[in-house]
């Protein structure tokens, strides 16, 4: 299924999914431009344009689950 035939209502309904992939990619210690080709984070992208409001960049998401996960590891 690619991105365009899928709705803003799929898109939101796989939202949690979208966060915990990028969260687990981050713990693997991707880099931000490896981050950035993957489908989780095209994915978290069209939500932030489509629905602003509502979502965060994925630019965003990832600083603070990478300011999360450094918490955790210092406590």
């Amino acid at each position: 299924m690619t991105t365009s035939s899928l709705s803003i209502g799929e898109l939101e309904a796989s939202y949690p999914l979208y966060c915990k992939a990028l969260k687990i990619l981050i713990r693997q210690g991707k880099t931000g431009r490896e981050l950035q080709r993957t489908v989780c984070w095209d994915r978290l992208r069209l939500l932030h344009r489509s629905l602003p409001r509502q979502y965060k960049s994925p630019e965003r998401l990832m600083l603070m689950i990478q300011t999360d996960l450094s918490k955790k590891v210092a406590a």
